[in-house]
C-alpha cells in the first residue's frame, strides 16, 4: 500500500467518513519535519512528516495540541491521527487555512485566557520536543526546582556534551545556584504554556482568529510564554498591551525574561553550533551582573 493510501486509509477510521487523497503537495516553512496540504473527498487536511524514529514527538505534539485546543481561548489546529508509513513517521492535523489579516490585540487577550488555565504540579503528564531535542517534563511542585531540573539544567548538560565553552558552562552553574534571587516574593502559578512561542508558531486564519500551533507545551511560568515572544521579535505592541491589560506582568520580568530565554539559545546551540554559545554566554553573563 502506498504512504498516500495507507495515511488515508487512518485518516478514513479516525473521522468515521470516506477520504481518499487526491491532491497533495509540499508546504514550506519547517526545518525540523516536511509538511504537506492534503485534500480529497471536499475535506482538506495539513500532514507533518519525518523519520520512522518521529512517531512519539508527533504523539506528544497531538497530545500538546489537545491541551493547548480544550480552554478555547486560541484557534489550535486539533489532531486527526498518527502513525507510521512507509518507512515514515506522520501526524494529520486539522487545516486552518491560514494566511489572512487579524488583530494582535485578540492574539494578547487569548495568550492570556490561555495561561489563565493551570494545573496543580509544574510540567506535564509526559515528555514531548522543543525544536527536535528532547524535553523532559516530570512534573514537580516547586518551579525552580523543575526550571533547574528540567530546563536550564537539562539543556547545561546537552552543552556540555556539544562542546559548549568552559566558561559557559561555569556561568550557567552560577545561575542555577544563584537563580532564586530574580524571584523575590514573585511566585508563578503552574500556568499552561504554548512552550516554544516565537512568530513563527502563531498565525491570522482567513476568518482573522488568531491561531498557534507547532508547540512544546508544559504547565509553567506564564512569563517563559512571553519571554520566548521577545526573542526574535515578530508579536506587535497592542499584543503585549492587551496581554498586560488582560493580565499585569510583574515588575521581575525585565530581568527574567532574559533567565529564561537562555533555554532557548542554549537549545539553538545545542540543535545547530555556531554563535549561540556566545549568545549564551553574553545573556548568562548580564542575567548574573543583575545579581551582584
Amino acid at each position: 500500500m502506498s504512504l498516500w493510501n495507507s495515511i488515508a486509509d487512518n485518516i478514513q477510521a479516525a473521522v468515521a467518513q470516506p477520504f481518499a487523497v487526491e491532491r497533495h503537495r509540499s508546504v514550506g516553512g519547517g526545518c525540523i519535519n516536511s509538511a504537506y496540504r492534503i485534500e480529497g473527498a471536499g475535506q482538506r487536511y495539513f500532514v507533518k512528516m519525518n523519520t520512522a524514529s518521529g512517531l512519539e514527538m508527533f504523539e506528544a505534539e497531538a497530545d500538546g495540541l489537545r491541551e493547548l485546543g480544550a480552554p478555547g481561548a486560541l484557534r489550535v489546529p486539533q489532531p486527526v491521527c498518527s502513525g507510521v508509513a512507509g518507512g515514515q513517521a506522520y501526524i494529520v492535523m486539522e487545516d486552518l487555512a491560514l494566511g489572512g489579516a487579524g488583530s494582535q490585540t485578540a492574539l494578547g487577550q487569548g495568550l492570556a485566557a490561555l495561561h489563565r488555565t493551570t494545573a496543580e504540579r509544574f510540567g506535564w503528564f509526559r515528555d514531548n520536543t522543543i525544536g527536535s531535542t528532547h524535553q523532559p517534563n516530570e512534573q514537580e511542585t516547586d518551579w525552580l526546582e523543575f526550571w533547574r531540573r528540567r530546563r536550564l539544567g537539562y539543556q547545561l548538560q546537552l552543552a556540555e556534551r556539544n562542546g559548549a565553552p568552559r566558561s559557559l558552562l561555569s556561568k550557567g552553574e552560577m545561575l542555577l545556584e544563584r537563580c532564586e534571587a530574580l524571584f523575590g516574593d514573585y511566585r508563578p502559578l503552574p500556568s499552561l504554556l504554548h512552550g516554544d512561542l516565537w512568530s513563527g508558531n502563531y498565525a491570522f486564519t482567513r476568518d482573522g482568529e488568531p491561531a498557534i500551533f507547532d508547540p512544546a507545551v508544559y504547565y509553567g511560568d506564564r512569563e517563559a510564554d512571553l519571554a520566548m515572544s521577545e526573542l526574535f521579535g515578530g508579536f506587535g505592541a497592542d499584543f503585549y498591551a492587551a496581554y498586560n491589560e488582560a493580565w499585569p506582568l510583574d515588575a521581575g520580568y525585565r530581568v527574567r525574561k532574559t533567565f529564561y530565554n537562555i533555554y532557548h539559545i542554549l537549545n539553538h546551540f545545542n540543535m545547530f553550533g555556531g554563535g549561540y554559545a556566545s549568545q549564551a554566554d553574553s545573556m548568562m553573563g548580564r542575567v548574573l551582573g543583575e545579581l551582584r
